[in-house]
């Protein structure tokens, strides 16, 4: 007699996995939104700066 977790039961191992993947997907993201925000506007002026410039030729030096 094998142990019961070599059996073959297909559909309950893609149950258990679906069960995991989706509490890791929710623990994911609940931790991701719980996470404070740095109030970082870095990128948000260096955005900006990039779209004031384009299409203009390049500066020499």
């Amino acid at each position: 007699m094998m142990p019961s977790f070599h059996s073959a039961d297909r559909p309950t191992h893609r149950r258990v996995m679906g069960v995991g993947l989706t509490f890791c997907a929710v623990f994911v993201a609940i931790s991701f939104w719980l996470r404070p925000q740095p109030e970082n506007t870095h990128v948000l002026v260096k955005a900006d700066r990039l779209v004031r410039t384009a299409g203009e030729p390049h500066k020499a030096n």
